[in-house]
């Protein structure tokens, strides 16, 4: 690189730091207001209190509260069926099925739980072009999936807003709806995106709470937490028509801190952007190569009472229920508002076609392939629905569009 060619690209990072770092985005986080709810929920919270949350025809953050406490526990029968009932009542029995397209683990961000980071020594980086990812979607395709989600790590140069693009056209033209969970880009970019095809975003915050988020990100475009934050307004104002949110449970030992703050965030983008499709996740924390097992913040049982609890709480959002979990968790999980479900998951670059080339970005706990996963469902009465099918949801728009 000749000498002002390598100016400019200092001066062009410059400026896209300034960028990121002076960015607010729309949606506010009351930390002081979620410290007092997450403290009225460990320790506060009366038998009372639950029956009021179960019986409110509208739920507030307050009976979100009152729903995953400890004291609710014990009523954890009570919170399943009235999360199923509600479910059924505004999905009907059906499953949407989706599975994800690794591109890349090539990364320049250092996040202290990721397989993918970029100090991580003991793995084998791998980029696939984007004619594999295509095969990779087709191979897909053979198994009943129609909706993939292109999933990589951060890196300007082997995963680019223009390797990017390329992908999603490639697996667009074999598929009904692709997805991405990429690293947060800028409106411009993201609209970008959905030209090419793309229409829905995953990007979990991983960690709501601000004064925790630094701890476990400390490289990378990723440390900025605002940043993050605000990449569902973006990708929504750019013409997304799916946002899927969610907090990596294990990270911040105040789980219920955690899903207080996301169905907060939820909340706000199914008001500002009205017509389109949010949905909700709570992965736990799984070991991935060059980590020690991670602690278990969450017990199962508190992970089906969340569940439940955002269900009741958040009506109208979907529910993503990941591989992470254990087959005999997940088929126990369906009946308490799941309404989105990965199944025969391969976490590394190339994984269905070409397995063995990349080490996984975690370890996946339901191996089961696709066609049994399907069986379980119907066996349970639901029927698995391998494609998006929302016609209503195929444009975002705000809450501005209601005055037109």
């Amino acid at each position: 690189m000749t000498a002002p060619a390598a100016e400019l690209l200092q001066l062009q990072r410059k400026a896209e730091r300034e960028r990121i770092t002076g960015y607010e985005p729309e949606f506010r986080l009351e930390v002081k207001d979620l410290d007092e709810l997450s403290e009225w929920s460990r320790s506060g919270v009366s038998d009372g209190d639950v029956s009021r949350a179960l019986r409110s025809a509208r739920r507030t953050p307050e009976d979100l509260a009152a729903l995953i406490s400890p004291t609710a526990q014990s009523r954890l029968e009570e919170l399943a069926a009235s999360a199923h009932a509600a479910t059924v009542r505004r999905f009907g029995r059906v499953m949407q099925m989706f599975a994800p397209v690794y591109l890349s683990n090539e990364c320049v961000s250092e996040c202290t739980y990721c397989g993918f980071q970029v100090f991580n020594r003991d793995i084998v980086r791998k980029t696939i072009p984007p004619k594999q990812a295509a095969i990779e979607t087709r191979y897909l395709g053979s198994l009943g999936f129609r909706h993939v989600l292109l999933v990589s790590g951060e890196h300007p140069k082997h995963v680019s807003a223009d390797y990017v693009c390329d992908c999603i056209r490639e697996c667009a033209r074999h598929t009904s709806s692709v997805s991405v969970e990429v690293q947060a880009w800028d409106e411009q970019t993201y609209r970008r995106f959905v030209e090419a095809g793309c229409d829905g975003l995953v990007i979990y915050q991983e960690v709501y709470d601000p004064r925790r988020y630094g701890d476990f990100h400390l490289k990378g475009n990723k440390r900025f937490w605002g940043w993050r934050l605000g990449a569902p307004e973006r990708a929504l104002s750019a013409g997304m028509r799916r946002i899927g949110l969610g907090s990596l449970v294990g990270l911040n030992s105040d789980w219920r801190w955690e899903a207080l703050a996301l169905a907060s965030h939820a909340s706000f983008l199914m008001r500002r952007f009205w017509r389109s499709e949010v949905t909700v996740s709570l992965p736990r924390l799984e070991p991935a190569t060059g980590f020690e097992r991670p602690l278990k913040a969450m017990s199962d049982r508190e992970l089906a009472q969340a569940l439940a609890a955002l269900r009741l709480t958040l009506p109208d959002a979907g529910i993503v229920l990941s591989t992470r979990e254990p087959a005999w968790l997940r088929d126990g999980l369906v009946r308490l508002g799941v309404t989105h479900m990965s199944a025969g998951s391969r976490t590394e670059p190339g994984g269905y076609c070409e397995p063995g080339g990349a080490e996984q970005q975690f370890e996946v706990a339901d191996h089961r392939p696709a066609a049994q996963v399907a069986a379980m469902l119907r066996d349970a009465g639901y029927d698995p629905v391998w494609k998006e099918s929302s016609p209503a949801l195929r444009r975002s728009a705000t809450t501005s569009d209601l005055r037109i």
